[in-house]
């Protein structure tokens, strides 16, 4: 649900080597996510995606603040439209989360100042968080009589917990870095100024592993969360068998090798074997 686009672009995008640099631009109201900076951060993730070279997004905001939430006074316009259209627009906004959630790139918050409501429900959909001493985060919507819509209430309480996610929700407290620490949300605080200088750091240790193990762990821990633990073990054992396959040892002695992809090709082979024998059996 693409808003329509207002003069100029509310953030800055580019892709330095193989890492991408996504700002939220808005300083002058703490880079509050409005409809459009939301679209440009779906747009974002798409060219990220869509770059083979990019294996690492990094998220900042511009000013002394990471992201303020939701634009409310853009919401109190009546931009969102009627309950329908708020709906949507939810479902768009969860659309966005998932479209950082699910990046095969290693994706970095980058925190400074504020992160809160939605800013909050960014980090969340990030893999890694670090924020500075001063940065300060919670889900005040209580107070303006709303509810979260894509994080705030669920991605938090798979993070912290059901009691915790209460207290967070339910008294709208903006927290200290440190905390969220603690609660195992973000993973580490370092001193106002040098937030850029951890950032590289962590990449520098990142670009040492093997990239498509990265992808791979990525993959499994977000997936392998939302299942039961037989299903997530699934999940396991099969990144297990693609890394052995990657690493060398890919034949089976007992699977076709593209044999029966070519004998479908060529209507030949495995294919004339086959289907006949499977095609009619059992139809009656």
């Amino acid at each position: 649900m693409p808003a329509t686009a207002a003069e100029g672009p509310q953030s800055l995008f580019e892709i330095r080597g193989d890492t991408a640099y996504f700002t939220f631009n808005r300083p002058e109201v703490r880079n509050c996510l409005s409809m459009q900076l939301s679209d440009e951060l779906v747009d974002a993730c798409e060219q990220a995606r869509l770059a083979r070279e990019v294996k690492y997004m990094v998220l900042t905001g511009a000013g002394d603040t990471f992201c303020a939430g939701d634009d409310l006074k853009e919401m109190a316009s009546g931009a969102w439209g009627n309950a329908s259209d708020y709906f949507e627009r939810v479902r768009y906004y969860q659309h966005m989360a998932y479209s950082l959630e699910e990046l095969s790139k290693v994706t970095i918050a980058a925190v400074d100042g504020f992160a809160v409501g939605g800013g909050l429900e960014v980090t969340m959909a990030c893999d890694f968080v670090i924020a500075t001493d001063r940065a300060r985060w919670g889900m005040p919507e209580v107070d303006t009589g709303i509810t979260p819509g894509w994080g705030g209430t669920t991605r938090l309480t798979r993070i912290i917990g059901r009691r915790r996610a209460k207290e967070i929700n339910m008294i709208g407290a903006l927290h200290p870095a440190r905390r969220a620490v603690e609660l195992n949300l973000w993973n580490r605080v370092v001193p106002t100024g040098q937030l850029t200088h951890e950032v590289d750091r962590l990449l520098e240790v990142l670009r040492t592993k093997n990239q498509q193990t990265l992808r791979q762990l990525k993959y499994i821990i977000n997936h392998g969360i939302e299942a039961d633990l037989y299903t997530a073990q699934g999940f396991e054992a099969l990144s297990a068998g693609f890394s052995a396959a990657l690493n060398g040892w890919w034949q089976v002695e007992d699977h076709d090798q593209h044999a029966g992809l070519e004998g479908f090709s060529d209507k030949t082979g495995l294919w004339q074997q086959r289907r006949p024998a499977a095609i009619d059996f059992w139809v009656d």
